[in-house]
């Protein structure tokens, strides 16, 4: 497995990552024999990133990946993610601190090596968003407390929302690292998209993470499955997904993804599947790239996409025509 640095963290990440997220489901729903074989066999091929975040399963995510670090006691870099709540506004530094001390307690540690910022970022900070200057005025001197504690090693951000709050906090270089939307159906930030582009456009924000020296996440990755070409999901699987970025709802993602077929069908890729991982790890400032697993068959096929490295540049001048046309 690859290796890469994570920004100006040091750390040393793998290029594909861990997601144990509800939209694989495997560390929220899986058995436990089955979570502690995937974990297992992750390390076995060379995955050291483990990402999971305090509202996946309501805690069920950590719960189930500290049960299994505890057995396996492997030396990996863990991830986690705290969201405020509209009614924790007014408290933010001490909603941040609670957060991280029950995600400490489900995941059964002392500290974790990155504490990220779940919340949307927003002109506005409408609905569940924060604005650009809430994050930059009271959660980052959160953080950094944190880390003065020693509870935390580094710090981030999820970078969605709106693109120029998103790029205001990315700017302000204060951050380690930031998780970015990038994939085939949305590439927007790392490739510049022509005017009527049905996604929300990022402007590059993958290359303004690198100038910050960020670590950058890729999420996404899939698509949030639709990347598979079908509508089916796993049994464990979360039962639907709401796009991020992308088209108005799964089942118009899906219908995108048919017509990037075509890679497969020219000898590109082998999958859709593995186009899509292979292309989120082309991208120079893409650290890790995570995918969530149902199964373990679903681990195996995505680190045989790693090895298989980045596409081909005859693949990403095919892509370039067929997002071209996309409408």
């Amino acid at each position: 497995m690859e290796l890469r640095t994570l920004g100006k963290t040091g750390i040393v990440v793998s290029a594909l990552g861990f997601g144990c997220g509800d939209v694989g489901g495997l560390m929220v729903r899986g058995t436990a024999a089955d979570q502690e074989r995937a974990l297992a066999r992750a390390l076995e091929l060379g995955i050291n990133y483990f990402d999971t975040a305090s509202s996946y399963g309501n805690g069920e995510s950590e719960k189930n990946l500290g049960r299994v670090l505890r057995a396996l006691r492997p030396d990996v870099v863990v991830g986690t993610k705290v969201r405020i709540a509209p009614d924790e506004r007014g408290r933010i530094a001490a909603a941040v601190a609670a957060s991280l001390e029950a995600s400490l307690r489900r995941l059964g540690l002392e500290r974790v090596d990155l504490l990220q910022l779940h919340n949307l970022i927003t002109e506005d900070g409408r609905g569940r968003s924060l604005t650009a200057a809430s994050v930059l005025d009271e959660v980052v001197p959160a953080l950094e407390s944190l880390r003065r504690q020693g509870k935390i090693r580094f710090c981030g951000i999820t970078a969605l929302g709106d693109t120029p709050a998103v790029h205001r906090v990315i700017d302000s270089r204060v951050l380690d690292t930031a998780q970015v939307c990038y994939n085939l159906l949305n590439p927007s930030a790392g490739v510049a998209l022509p005017p009527g582009y049905p996604a929300q456009d990022f402007a590059g924000l993958l290359g303004r993470a690198r100038a910050a020296a960020m670590g950058v996440i890729g999420i996404r990755v899939l698509a949030g499955g639709a990347l598979s070409g079908t509508e089916a999901r796993h049994p464990i699987a979360i039962p639907s997904v709401e796009p991020i970025a992308s088209g108005p709802d799964y089942g118009a993602d899906v219908q995108r993804t048919r017509r990037l077929e075509v890679l497969v069908r020219e000898g590109h890729a082998g999958s859709l599947v593995e186009a899509a991982i292979r292309f989120a790890i082309g991208n120079e400032a893409v650290t890790t790239a995570l995918v969530g697993y149902s199964t373990l068959d679903q681990l195996e096929y995505a680190a045989g996409a790693v090895g298989r490295g980045p596409l081909s540049r005859a693949a990403l001048d095919r892509l370039a025509a067929l997002w071209r046309g996309a409408r």
